[in-house]
């Protein structure tokens, strides 16, 4: 297990440390830290989770089976919103909804066949939309595939910003990224506000 810590002023590192995991400092964005965590990877598969997830029980056992398969390159998770608040239903039946359409984020766990994450160049350093570019990298060279089993992702940014102002947030970077615009003018955009989401009232 490899923990990569952008500099978190929390009992991160304690926590890693006493689990045995391998512990790196990178600073410069989620694409800069996921890819430096997975450059010391040494397994056959490599499996992309974030500090607010998390996995089922059986995560791995879903991992290996979900990639049976010479065309299947790797998949992610379904994701469940944590809570019963009305926002949190409502996102989990909308990333069923985006998942089905083939549109998934960091959020449902990425895992990924080593060869072909190391072949298409891995994450790229971007502030934002990194998993996007990466999946649609990785689709061009073979299947993606979802477990039925579920991750819960935590919901504290709905809860601290709104629902209504979340998705409009997250709706204008997306279609702002498709229309061409870069994901590192977007991220000097995004970083201000992802701080005020992550502060707590």
């Amino acid at each position: 297990m490899i923990v990569v810590n952008g500099g978190s002023q929390d009992t991160t590192v304690q926590i890693a440390r006493q689990h045995g995991a391998c512990l790196i400092r990178e600073q410069g964005g989620r694409g800069r830290q996921l890819h430096a965590g997975a450059s010391l990877a040494m397994a056959d598969i490599l499996w992309f989770l974030h500090a607010d997830t998390i996995p089922p029980a059986n995560a791995v056992e879903h991992i290996k089976e979900a990639l049976q398969g010479p065309d299947i390159v790797g998949g992610c998770f379904a994701v469940t919103f944590a809570g019963s608040t009305f926002s949190a239903r409502f996102l989990t039946w909308l990333f069923r909804r985006l998942h089905k359409v083939g549109l998934c984020y960091g959020d449902a766990a990425i895992f990924v066949k080593r060869h072909y994450y190391t072949s298409m160049g891995g994450f790229p350093p971007f502030p934002i939309f990194e998993d996007v570019a990466l999946l649609q990298s990785l689709k061009a060279m073979g299947r993606l595939v979802e477990c039925p089993a579920a991750v819960t992702t935590s919901s504290r940014r709905i809860k601290r910003c709104g629902l209504v102002r979340t998705l409009g947030l997250w709706t204008a970077l997306q279609v702002l990224y498709w229309l061409g615009v870069s994901p590192y003018t977007l991220g000097r955009f995004y970083r201000p506000v992802k701080g005020q989401m992550q502060t707590p009232p």
